[in-house]
């Protein structure tokens, strides 16, 4: 049996795996073009972080051109144990996809404002009287998951799929998008052509809390249009401290998410202008590429998660298997990861299998 020092190097090895491959998958996303079509991608697994998303994206066509799975995109993915739940199961020798997980830790502290006061508690320390405990994320370990071609058993349900004519914008998009840019305090102006904004297709106005849109173009283009100022609206305001404050990076933030937006309705994303990714991304003082790429990646996939989250509309899935209970995602996050490849099936399922599927990290 494995020792513990033996143990932690052996998941630090594959952490240090993960990363590399990771790497490699940023500095892919050379193209305007790779970068569109990571995102609508990240669009149909959006339940996932973006690191994830690309780890999981270049796994599986790794298996394609091997010939492990019929397709070079995944259509949805989960945990061991969630197949199982499913009614479904990995197919014997199918190895996993492997993934971060997040790894949390309890704080406890009776000065929760005091940010220097919170203590770790151990695994089965319970906290003082009086004292407030929280969660936190203090690393990273390696999980698998599967796709759904890996695993064989009940036929996974479809979800309704949005039905979109050439220009046409999804049901109900537009209210929707209007309804979000309002409940920020800004009024929605449709503008009768390019001129009336400065030649652009949208433009926002934080001073005076608007946000117009022109409207000869297609209802498809004036809704990715609003999405897109959205994304402004939210991401980029004078006021918000979270904004990059470069204009390259903001824009290509805004028709990023609005890219997402469209891909997550069936809408054809392949006249989206994304800046050359390499161009503004090597622009950045002090970050490397592919720490702007990432970072960026990452604040597209969770604002397009939030818009979309709210909106009333029709949307391809976010990546889990139709009728996957939540219930069993947050028990299967508490299983340590130990195989990557599902036994064989006349073995006994171990106890704590690879079954983690992640959301956060």
């Amino acid at each position: 049996m494995a020792t513990v020092e033996e143990a932690r190097a052996a998941r630090d090895a594959k952490i240090d795996a993960l990363h590399e491959r990771l790497t490699g998958a940023v500095e892919a996303l050379a193209s305007g073009d790779d970068w569109r079509r990571a995102l609508e991608f990240a669009a149909r697994f959006r339940a996932r972080s973006f690191n994830n998303t690309l780890l999981i994206w270049s796994q599986h066509l790794a298996a394609f051109e091997e010939g492990r799975v019929p397709e070079p995109v995944p259509s949805y993915v989960a945990g061991y144990k969630q197949w199982q739940s499913l009614d479904r199961q990995v197919a014997k020798g199918q190895p996993g996809y492997m993934i971060f997980a997040p790894v949390k830790g309890r704080f406890a502290t009776t000065t929760p404002q005091d940010a220097l006061s919170w203590r770790r508690l151990g695994r089965f320390e319970k906290p003082k009287p009086g004292e407030v405990v929280r969660s936190r994320l203090v690393g990273a370990r390696p999980a698998y998951v599967w796709d759904v071609s890996q695993t064989a058993g009940d036929p996974v349900p479809e979800r309704p799929r949005p039905v979109l004519l050439e220009g046409e914008a999804p049901e109900g998009l537009w209210n929707g998008l209007t309804a979000l840019v309002e409940a920020e305090g800004f009024t929605v102006l449709r503008v009768e052509h390019e001129g009336m904004i400065g030649g652009a297709n949208g433009l926002t106005d934080y001073e005076a809390r608007t946000v117009a849109v022109r409207t000869n173009m297609d209802p498809a283009a004036q809704a990715k249009t609003l999405a897109h100022e959205l994304a402004h609206v939210r991401l980029h305001g004078p006021d918000n401290p979270d904004a990059t404050g470069h204009r390259g990076i903001g824009e290509v933030e805004a028709e990023s998410v609005a890219l997402m937006i469209g891909a997550a309705h069936g809408m054809d994303t392949s006249s989206y202008t994304i800046p050359y990714v390499s161009g503004w991304a090597g622009s950045v003082k002090d970050k490397s590429p592919a720490e702007v790429v990432q970072a960026t990646g990452e604040r597209v996939r969770k604002m397009a998660g939030s818009i979309l989250d709210a909106l009333p509309t029709a949307q391809v899935g976010g990546g889990d298997p139709p009728g996957l209970s939540r219930d069993t995602a947050s028990i299967e996050g508490q299983a340590r990861p130990e195989r990557m490849s599902a036994p064989p099936a006349d073995r006994p399922l171990a106890p704590r299998a690879a079954d983690l599927a992640v959301r956060s990290l």
